[in-house]
């Protein structure tokens, strides 16, 4: 039996944002998290997605044991209850399904605003995570590996990622409508990391705006402010700047709110001031929209306006589905031809042995240059003899006949007992 890749899910489509903050690993979890599996189920192929969208887990194992390594993310999270979660996620089973969901979650076709660039690079660094603690086994490396080509291809082959298409760009979309009527806003970007950094890129596409840039890493804030043209202040004078400010996007990692009601109940509001919270777990409190003048977008209602990239974009749909869907296929034929693999070995071993063993009995009574004739000459016979079998074993595959061949293969030339006379 071949192992089964198998996915774990809770996304935006399955779980409101109040959930997925609960739910969310940062790096350190993610790390730990992986190490447990490795030494509680002892899996090697493991991929853990954390974003302000997903949290999800794929894995290959012979057995179900999803239910088992969501109660791993709850003791990691600290969650007594995490059973009561259980309906907020998916679980694919099915090789197929969870393979296509990693390739759809991988080119953004799954993401809130479709297209998402970040969510490559995500993946990408999710890969990385899984290579370093030696989670990453023959499958998962040709896995992503495969993913990684089939995003070149969409790039290239179609317009699916034409203009910027990320949760930051409707960000900045949505502040340029919300403040067409406010002469040179102020913009208070709290946190640059991954987030922060894409909006504060995108930004420039409001050009009147006054921006100004607030981390806990100064040096980091500086070099971005630096080529953007931004002003930046140190971290401990946030609040006098998000008193100023006619905009605040936040976009820090913490697991309780910075940004409180009685925080802003503290600042004058003459006419408006906008929030927008791009972290989760999320960093204002969502009480602040009671106070006057006050309004707050976070990561759920955030959407991307219709635009002539959108269209383009959501055009290209089909196209990226029929490459996504190749990609699959070509996939699943290696994955099929790794269950010949052993036996093409064998079989190629045996045949050594059998040569091998003649060639000594005959090769003492030749000179130099007659033995390099009979060895090419051999392996040139053993070629043509493997050529068919394999050939015909690698088709079987593809017809999910394999099995039937394999044993064929493996009673007709007695594979077993040839090795172990090699051995011997």
């Amino acid at each position: 039996m071949q192992t089964k890749f198998r996915a774990i899910s809770l996304s935006h489509k399955s779980a409101p944002v109040e959930i997925r903050e609960i739910i969310a690993l940062d790096e350190k979890a993610i790390h730990a998290l992986l190490l447990k599996l490795k030494e509680f189920f002892s899996i090697t192929d493991t991929l853990i997605l954390s974003t302000c969208n997903r949290t999800e887990v794929y894995y290959a194992h012979d057995i179900d044991i999803s239910t088992e390594i969501i109660k791993l993310i709850g003791l990691e999270k600290g969650l007594t209850h995490i059973i009561d979660y259980l309906e907020y996620f998916q679980v694919f089973n099915d090789d197929r399904e969870a393979i296509q969901h990693l390739f759809r979650v991988s080119m953004g076709l799954e993401a809130q605003v479709v297209g998402d660039m970040q969510i490559a690079n995500q993946v990408k660094r999710a890969y990385q995570a899984s290579a370093d603690l030696d989670m990453a086994g023959p499958l998962l490396h040709r896995l992503m590996h495969a993913v990684f080509f089939t995003n070149k291809r969409v790039v290239q082959e179609t317009a699916f990622r034409d203009g910027a298409a990320s949760m930051s760009y409707a960000a900045v979309e949505l502040i340029e409508e919300l403040t067409q009527n406010t002469y040179q806003p102020r913009i208070l970007l709290i946190g640059v990391g991954e987030i922060g950094e894409d909006v504060a890129k995108n930004m420039v596409h409001i050009p009147d705006a006054q921006v100004t840039i607030a981390n806990r890493t100064f040096e980091k804030a500086q070099a971005l402010a630096a080529g953007l043209g931004y002003s930046v202040i140190p971290f401990d004078e946030v609040n006098e700047a998000m008193a100023a400010a006619d905009v605040v996007v936040s976009s820090i990692a913490r697991d309780t709110p910075f940004i409180t009601k009685e925080l802003v109940k503290s600042f004058e509001i003459p006419s408006y001031k906008l929030f927008v919270d791009l972290s989760v777990p999320r960093s204002v409190e969502t009480s602040v929209e009671d106070i006057p003048g006050v309004v707050l977008y976070n990561v759920d209602n955030i959407r991307s306006k219709t635009t002539e990239n959108l269209e383009k974009r959501i055009a290209s749909i089909p196209r990226v589905e029929e490459i996504i869907a190749e990609s699959i296929t070509e996939f699943f034929d290696w994955k099929k031809e790794m269950l010949v693999s052993p036996t093409i070995n064998k079989f190629k071993s045996a045949l050594e042995a059998i040569r091998q063993e003649e060639l000594s009995r005959f090769m003492k009574q030749l000179n130099d240059k007659e033995r390099a004739i009979v060895e090419k000459v051999t392996k040139s016979m053993m070629q043509k003899i493997l050529k068919v079998p394999v050939v015909q074993l690698k088709a079987a595959c593809k017809r999910d006949e394999a099995d039937t061949l394999i044993s064929t293969l493996s009673d007709l030339f007695d594979l077993e007992r040839v090795l172990e006379d090699k051995q011997h």
